[in-house]
C-alpha cells in the first residue's frame, strides 16, 4: 500500500526542541548573576549608593541586597562608609580588568606598535575589541592634543559610528555584521553620524575595498579617526587599532592617506603574529 507523504508527516511529526534561554538552564547560577547585578549599578552617575538605592537599581529586595552587599564588601569588591552607610566600588574591581588585559595576547602584541605609532604621529592611538554591538578600549596612548580625555581603558562606544567598530564590522561576514547592526540602537550622535542601516552596509563594503575605516565628527564633534582591523589566522577580527586626530590639527586627505598607510602596515604586522 502506498502511503501518502502527508499522512506520514502527520503520523511522524518532527519535534522541534524549544531553545531555552541561558537563565532557564539548570547550570545557570542565579546568585552569581545577582551579585554582578549589584556591582553593575555603580557608574559615573552612581558613585556612592545607599542600600535602598542599590536595591532599587538592581531590582532586588532589601534582604537580598543586604546579603549581596555584605558578601561583596567582605570579598573586597565593595567599600562601605560606616558614617554615611554608603557603598562604593573598591580598587579591587580593577583586578578583574588587569587579569583580562594582561592575559590578552592581542593587546601584548599590539602595544609596541601603538607606542611606535604614537611617537611617529604625536596623536592618540588606541587598541579596542568588539563586544556585541560596542567596542571596548583595551589600550590607549594619549597625546597632549587629545580631544576626549574622558575616554579611558574600559570605555564602551557604539561600533556602527566609530572607525574601530566599522573596521571590525567590515572584517566580519556580511550576515554577522548585519546581525550586529540589527541589534544596535542606531541613533545620530551628531549631525554627521551615519546611522541608517543601508548606508552603513554600503560603508562597510567601501572599507573592505580600501582596507581601512575613517570617521569624522560622528561621535564627537572635532574628532577625526582612522582605523584598521586586526585579524587572526582565520581572518576574523580580534581587535582594531586607530589613530584619533583633533580637527584643529587635521590637514585633510593628505593626513588620511598618511595615517591610513601607517595603520595598514602596523595592522598587517600585528595580524601576522595572531
Amino acid at each position: 500500500m502506498t502511503v501518502n507523504s502527508s499522512q506520514t508527516a502527520a503520523q511522524s511529526p518532527k519535534r522541534r526542541r524549544a531553545v531555552k534561554a541561558p537563565t532557564e538552564s539548570s547550570l545557570f547560577v542565579n546568585s552569581v548573576e545577582k551579585a554582578f547585578r549589584v556591582l553593575a549599578v555603580f557608574n559615573h552617575k552612581h558613585r556612592k549608593l545607599s542600600l535602598s538605592q542599590i536595591a532599587q537599581l538592581s531590582k532586588l529586595d532589601i534582604s537580598a541586597t543586604q546579603r549581596f552587599t555584605f558578601t561583596l564588601q567582605h570579598l573586597g569588591f565593595l567599600m562601605k562608609d560606616e558614617e554615611s552607610k554608603l557603598y562604593e566600588l573598591s580598587p579591587r574591581m580593577l583586578d578583574l580588568s588587569h587579569q583580562y588585559i594582561s592575559s590578552n595576547d592581542s593587546v601584548s602584541r599590539a602595544t609596541p606598535f601603538l607606542q611606535q605609532l604614537a611617537i611617529e604621529t604625536e596623536e592618540t592611538v588606541n587598541f579596542s575589541t568588539l563586544d556585541n554591538t560596542e567596542i571596548v578600549y583595551l589600550q590607549r596612548i594619549v597625546s597632549r592634543h587629545v580631544l576626549t580625555p574622558e575616554v579611558i581603558v574600559g570605555t564602551r562606544l557604539p561600533a556602527y559610528c566609530t572607525s574601530s567598530g566599522l573596521a571590525m564590522l567590515a572584517a566580519l561576514p556580511t550576515a554577522e555584521a548585519e546581525a550586529i547592526l540589527d541589534a544596535s540602537e542606531l541613533v545620530p550622535y551628531t549631525q554627521h553620524t551615519i546611522y541608517d542601516k543601508p548606508s552603513i552596509l554600503k560603508r562597510l563594503a567601501d572599507i573592505r575595498m580600501k582596507g581601512y575605516a575613517h570617521a569624522e565628527n560622528e561621535l564627537y564633534l572635532g574628532d577625526i579617526s582612522t582605523a584598521v582591523a586586526i585579524v587572526n589566522s582565520d581572518n576574523r577580527p580580534v581587535g582594531a587599532i586607530n589613530i584619533a586626530v583633533a580637527l584643529s590639527r587635521w590637514k585633510g586627505p593628505d593626513d588620511e592617506l598618511r595615517i591610513a598607510s601607517l595603520l595598514i602596515e602596523a595592522g598587517r604586522a600585528i595580524s601576522s603574529r595572531e
